[in-house]
C-alpha cells in the first residue's frame, strides 16, 4: 500500500509539472511570462565622421551617395527642368534633349571641343568644359540659356571640393590641377603634376583627399584637398593601362577606377593608396554611375557596347546588359528618380536611354559628332562634387 500511495504521488507530481511548464498552450517559457518584453540591444550607434573643414555634414558614415535617392531634390533646382545636356566634342555644340519625350529640344554652340557639362558645386550652373577653345561656357539650367564664355586654359575636366572653397580644373596637356575661385575662376593655386592625362577624380568620404587618374601614363595621384598637395603617387600594374572614371564605394571603403584598356575596374583602397586588384568587367571600361539606392554601380564598357552591373554588398558584377545594334556607351548619368541611365555613345553620334530596372534599351537619339561626358540635369543631392554629377 504505502509503495502504492508513492507510486500515485509521484504520477501526480508529474503531471502537474507538466501542466505547470504548459501553462495555457502558448509556449512560454518561465522566463518569458506574459506582459515581459524581451530586451533587444540597440543598435551600434554611428560614429560622426569628422570631415574637411567647411563641408556640409555626412548624413550617413556608411553611405556617402545617402542625399541622392530618388527624386530628393535640392529646393535649389526643384523647379529647374529636366533635361539631358550632351558635349559634342567634334561638332563644338551641346544638344540638349528632353528625357520625358527623348527629343531634342535644343543645340547650343559652345567653344572648341567640349568634354563635359558639369554642375556647380550650389548647384546653379551648368559649366560646358571646352578644352582645346579653352573657355567655360555657363549654362543656365533654369533657362537653357549660355552665358558669356570665361578663359580657363585646358579644361578637360572639371570638379569641386567637398566645402564649395575651390574648383579643381583637370589640365590634361597641360599635366596640372589648378584650383580656383569657383564663381570667377580665377587661379588660387597650380599644381603640376609627374604624369600624364589628369581627367578624372572623387573624393573619399571625410573629404580631405581626392584620387586622380592619369589616362595617358597608367598612374594614380592621391591629392591633400586642404593643403591642394599631391600626397601619393602609383603606376597601375598594367602595362599600357588607361585609367578613366573614378568612384567611391558608399562605405568609403574603396576607390573603383575604370580601365579602358584593361578592360576593368581597379579597387583600391584609397585611405592605404597600396597597389589595387583588378576585376574584369568588359572591353574598354569608362564610366562608372551609382544607382540611386546606392546598392549597385553601373559600369559602362566602351569598346562592346555593354553595361555591366556591380553589386556593391557582393563585392562582384551581377548583370551585363548589352545594347541592340551595338554601340560606344561612354560617360553620362542616371535619371533623378533612378529608372534611367543616360549615355553618350562616343563613336556613333547617338545616346543611349536604358531602363535600369530590365537593362532595356528605351531610346537610342541622334546627336552630333562625338558625344561625350553628358549630364543629366536636375540630380537629387545637397551639392556637386563636378565631373558630370557626382553628388552629395
Amino acid at each position: 500500500m504505502h509503495r502504492h500511495l508513492v507510486k500515485s504521488a509521484l504520477v501526480a507530481g508529474a503531471a502537474l509539472a507538466v501542466l505547470s511548464a504548459c501553462g495555457t498552450g502558448s509556449g512560454e517559457r518561465p522566463s518569458e511570462a506574459r506582459g515581459t518584453e524581451v530586451a533587444v540591444p540597440a543598435p551600434p550607434e554611428k560614429k560622426p565622421v569628422k570631415g574637411l573643414p567647411g563641408m556640409p555634414p555626412v548624413l550617413d558614415p556608411e553611405d556617402v551617395y545617402a542625399a541622392d535617392r530618388p527624386d530628393k531634390l535640392s529646393p535649389v533646382v526643384k523647379d529647374f527642368p529636366s533635361r539631358v545636356y550632351v558635349p559634342n566634342t567634334e561638332s563644338d555644340t551641346v544638344t540638349v534633349i528632353d528625357p520625358k519625350t527623348y527629343e531634342v529640344t535644343e543645340t547650343i554652340r559652345v567653344g572648341r571641343q567640349p568634354q563635359h557639362v558639369v554642375p556647380s558645386w550650389d548647384l546653379k550652373t551648368l559649366w560646358v568644359n571646352n578644352n582645346r577653345g579653352h573657355t567655360l561656357t555657363p549654362i543656365d539650367p533654369k533657362t537653357g540659356r549660355a552665358g558669356k564664355d570665361v578663359e580657363v586654359h585646358d579644361p578637360y575636366n572639371l570638379y569641386f571640393t567637398p566645402n564649395g572653397r575651390y574648383a579643381v580644373v583637370m589640365a590634361s596637356l597641360d599635366r596640372e590641377l589648378v584650383f580656383r575661385d569657383p564663381q570667377t575662376m580665377k587661379v588660387k593655386k597650380t599644381v603640376p603634376v609627374s604624369c600624364y592625362g589628369v581627367n578624372h577624380a572623387d573624393f573619399s568620404l571625410d573629404g580631405r583627399y581626392f584620387i586622380v587618374s592619369c589616362e595617358f601614363s597608367g598612374e594614380l595621384l592621391k591629392v591633400d584637398t586642404e593643403k591642394m598637395e599631391v600626397v601619393g603617387h602609383q603606376r597601375l600594374p598594367f602595362e599600357g593601362a588607361m585609367p578613366q572614371d573614378v568612384k567611391v564605394s558608399p562605405d568609403g571603403k574603396r576607390f573603383y577606377i575604370a580601365d579602358m584598356m584593361a578592360h576593368g575596374m581597379w579597387v583600391l583602397d584609397g585611405d592605404t593608396f597600396t597597389e589595387p586588384t583588378l576585376m574584369p568587367t568588359g572591353k574598354g571600361c569608362h564610366g562608372l554611375y551609382v544607382s540611386r539606392d546606392s546598392r549597385e554601380m553601373y559600369v559602362t564598357n566602351r569598346g562592346e557596347g555593354t553595361i555591366s552591373v556591380f553589386d556593391f554588398t557582393q563585392g562582384r558584377l551581377t548583370k551585363k546588359w548589352k545594347l541592340p545594334d551595338g554601340g560606344s556607351p561612354d560617360m553620362g548619368g542616371v535619371s533623378a528618380d533612378g529608372k534611367v541611365l543616360w549615355l553618350s555613345g562616343r563613336y556613333d553620334g547617338e545616346v543611349y536611354a536604358v531602363d535600369t530596372r530590365t537593362g532595356i534599351q528605351l531610346a537610342r537619339i541622334p546627336v552630333g559628332s562625338g558625344p561625350h561626358g553628358l549630364a543629366v540635369y536636375p540630380q537629387p543631392g545637397r551639392y556637386s562634387l563636378g565631373h558630370t554629377g557626382i553628388f552629395r
